[in-house]
């Protein structure tokens, strides 16, 4: 069987972080989800993938390259065009991507499993295949059961007592919404497909090819099965996932590095003073990280590689990126920093950059100036003053 992985999005629920790396390559704990995919896919035999990229495509590309390093076969198809200015993407939608690829070199001449990028799974991805071939359908969107409450975030499906899927509603309010069974992404799909798919035009999946399967009564089917579905689509989906693995709540996961004492993980090269920092876990350390004495990780927490926590800084479950630079004064609780944003779980952003903290979160590798100094002295001395302002009066 062959795949493809849906990998053009510009994951705009993910903003800011998908500012500078796409939807597929956000990593759970060091590993980005599309790797995980990846690996799956070859577990089940499937080795000849194409992958359709359009935002910030080159990170996906120069990071898989042809796939020879995880032992499958990997293909391209970029949707975009260059300018003067560089690559400018233009996504097809997830089904137009199809269409492109088939028009191309008709790759698609078999049964095939199309996958969204965005999401860690454990599926048994021989047994949906089975069972697709049972239903002897066009198509099959594999499901899960989510909480009606959340129906909204998800394309949302009806089944008949044949599993055939008899309405389809993309992204419904729950009080409209006509069941709880959720489309997590995943499809086989008979070559037979693409005559319900216009060519050269933007035509997304679920909101254009399914339901013009339904209205044509075409055998179409859903088919509920037991794995595990950690989605990344939206900021909280990102800490949710991490919180997960670190927690050991995603089955399966492999944590990274190496453990050094009970539930503390580390890279290589990590420069940390057991005694004089405390840490509870869970917490993982990158490589090249180096914590000083007098600082406070409160887990689940993930620092990134080439980090810096300064000597009195606070960290409680948070996600800090690589070359991250926690100053002595900082204190983090339940913060993802990527880049210059720190970001809290809801998606609510703080550019540390465009603000006086700059120096209390900022670039590992960037050059501290005389005003970063200055502002860092002019806090320490407030904080002095007011301590002892607090003292005097605890005394009185």
């Amino acid at each position: 069987m062959k795949a493809m992985i849906l990998a053009a999005g510009k994951g705009t629920r993910v903003r800011p972080i998908t500012n500078e790396m796409p939807k597929p390559m956000i990593p759970i704990l060091r590993k980005p989800v599309m790797e995980s995919i990846v690996e799956l896919l070859r577990a089940h035999s499937v080795r000849e993938i194409v992958v359709n990229t359009s935002h910030l495509a080159p990170v996906i590309e120069n990071y898989f390259r042809d796939g020879n390093q995880l032992g499958v076969h990997i293909a391209y198809s970029y949707e975009g065009y260059m300018t003067d200015d560089g690559l400018e993407g233009k996504a097809l939608g997830s089904a137009g991507g199809m269409k492109r690829i088939q028009e191309f070199s008709g790759f698609f001449d078999e049964t095939f499993i199309v996958l969204c990028g965005d999401a860690w799974i454990d599926l048994d991805i021989s047994a949906a295949l089975r069972q697709h071939r049972e239903n002897g359908g066009i198509a099959t969107i594999i499901l899960q059961e989510v909480p009606h409450e959340e129906v909204h975030k998800y394309g949302v499906v009806k089944l008949n007592e044949q599993q055939r899927i008899v309405q389809f509603q993309e992204k419904p309010k729950p009080e409209e919404a006509v069941s709880n069974l959720i489309n997590t992404g995943i499809y086989i799909f008979e070559p037979e497909i693409f005559n319900y798919i216009p060519s050269g035009v933007e035509y997304d999946i679920g909101g254009q090819l399914f339901p013009a399967l339904v209205s044509a009564g075409e055998r179409f089917f859903g088919v509920k099965m037991d794995f595990q579905w950690v989605d990344i689509g939206s900021v909280p989906d990102v800490w949710a996932a991490t919180r997960k693995a670190l927690l050991g709540e995603i089955e399966g996961f492999r944590m990274p590095g190496k453990q050094v004492r009970p539930g503390v993980w580390t890279g290589i090269n990590v420069s940390i003073d057991w005694n004089m920092v405390k840490i509870k876990p869970p917490v993982y350390i990158g490589s090249s990280t180096k914590v000083e004495a007098g600082s406070k990780i409160i887990g689940p927490c993930m620092i990134g590689a080439n980090c810096l926590v300064e000597a009195g800084a606070e960290i409680s479950e948070c996600l800090i990126s690589d070359y991250t630079r926690i100053g002595n004064m900082a204190t983090l609780d339940n913060k993802l920093i990527f880049g210059g944003d720190c970001i809290s779980p809801d998606g609510t952003v703080l550019n540390v950059s465009e603000t006086q903290v700059r120096w209390l979160v900022s670039d590992m590798r960037r050059v501290l100036n005389p005003s970063d100094i200055h502002d860092m002295m002019l806090f320490n001395n407030m904080l002095s003053f007011y301590g002892e302002l607090a003292e005097e009066a605890e005394a009185a």
